[in-house]
């Protein structure tokens, strides 16, 4: 999710998600988006590997921690997943894990191009982003959970 305009960058359904996998995801967000200068993550093995570290210290971005047990630190991530959670997740009795992917993907251009959200003054995250001078501004911060 990016901070500045809500937009959500990538939702990723897996069974596992090691560190790679984080960077593999982190990668195409970057070609689409642009590369932030942060991400906050939370301190899930995912995130707090070496792998992880090291990669994005080779790519100048700033990893930052929240305090463990703090998720409200994560707020806007936090409510993004609970958001999707109830909209797919539980909304949705799965046979396999493309049916969550295929839906995560639609869910994903209405949340980005069609729900306003209160915080961007009743505009969607992609009319956010439009009315940005730079895209770069609008991606200086990711949050991961």
């Amino acid at each position: 999710m990016d901070d500045f305009n809500r937009k959500a960058v990538a939702v990723e359904a897996e069974f596992t998600f090691p560190s790679m996998g984080v960077i593999q995801v982190l990668k195409r967000a970057f070609e689409e988006h642009g590369k932030p200068e942060k991400i906050r993550v939370d301190n899930g093995p995912e995130f707090t590997s070496l792998e992880l570290s090291e990669w994005c210290r080779v790519q100048e971005i700033e990893l930052q921690y929240i305090q463990p047990g703090r998720p409200m630190q994560n707020g806007f991530i936090e409510r993004f997943n609970r958001t999707f959670r109830q909209d797919i997740l539980n909304a949705h009795l799965f046979e396999d894990i493309s049916q969550v992917r295929v839906l995560a993907e639609e869910w994903v251009k209405d949340y980005n191009g069609h729900r306003p959200h209160e915080a961007l003054g009743g505009i969607t995250p992609l009319q956010a982003e439009a009315e940005s001078s730079s895209k770069q501004a609008c991606f200086d911060e990711v949050i991961f959970n």
